[in-house]
């Protein structure tokens, strides 16, 4: 399957991987594609839902993860660990339908 995926600035890329791909297969595409970390990716689906695709973990397949061929992916990076703080970040994204592009 050929998935279109997203970074923040705008920049839209192909990245194909097997009908039975896992979430670990496409993040090892992207980062090799695009030279990323693909330890740190965070993916998005864009559809009715805006899932985190890989909430259930990157083992998990993406068409159970409702990903399909053409599907739209945005892209988003966890941020590198400061070791040297005790504090946990967490982020919460929330997709707003003018960010979608929807009126």
């Amino acid at each position: 399957m050929r998935v279109v995926v997203e970074i923040l600035t705008g920049t839209l890329f192909y990245i194909q991987v097997g009908n039975d791909a896992t979430v670990a297969d496409l993040k090892r595409e992207i980062g090799d594609q695009q030279k990323l970390p693909h330890d740190r990716l965070i993916l998005f689906l864009d559809n009715t839902q805006n899932r985190l695709i890989d909430e259930d973990g990157d083992a998990a397949a993406l068409v159970d993860c409702g990903v399909h061929d053409e599907s739209h992916i945005y892209l988003f990076f966890n941020p590198l660990e400061d070791h040297g703080s005790s504090s946990t970040h967490h982020f919460v994204f929330n997709f707003t339908d003018s960010f979608l592009g929807e009126a």
